[in-house]
């Protein structure tokens, strides 16, 4: 059994920058590749990033390239998302979500693990 906690949300400014963590137990975190998933309110789950097995390969959604950093510290066993000049449409519960292989990948069913999530609130 896989377990994910996210951690680093709030309620922050335009313009500003957050955090986030996902701290992973109960598989060898260091074999899997890892991402990043968003739900803004009245819209499905879209994928933000995601980061190989390695950290050596990224794929981010064009919405958030350039603003956005996925990265990861597997003798932590934690992954992270560095978010910069938030805007208001970022505003969603962020949830990280976990492979059974060492390649990323943007598509959702390919994360059978999944954390709670935690909410990124972006106000004017």
């Amino acid at each position: 059994q896989v377990q994910l906690i996210e951690s680093g949300g709030g309620l922050v400014q335009a313009g500003d920058s957050l955090r986030l963590s996902c701290a992973a137990s109960g598989r060898t975190f260091s074999s899997s590749a890892m991402g990043w998933f968003r739900q803004a309110p009245g819209k499905g789950r879209e994928f933000v990033a995601s980061i190989s097995a390695t950290g050596d390969a990224t794929y981010y959604a064009t919405s958030v390239k350039g603003r956005f950093t996925i990265s990861r510290d597997n003798a932590k066993n934690t992954m992270y998302l560095q978010m910069n000049s938030l805007k208001l449409e970022d505003t969603a519960v962020y949830s990280c979500a976990a492979r059974n292989y060492p390649t990323p990948t943007m598509t959702l069913p390919s994360f059978p693990y999944w954390g709670q999530g935690t909410q990124v609130t972006v106000s004017s």
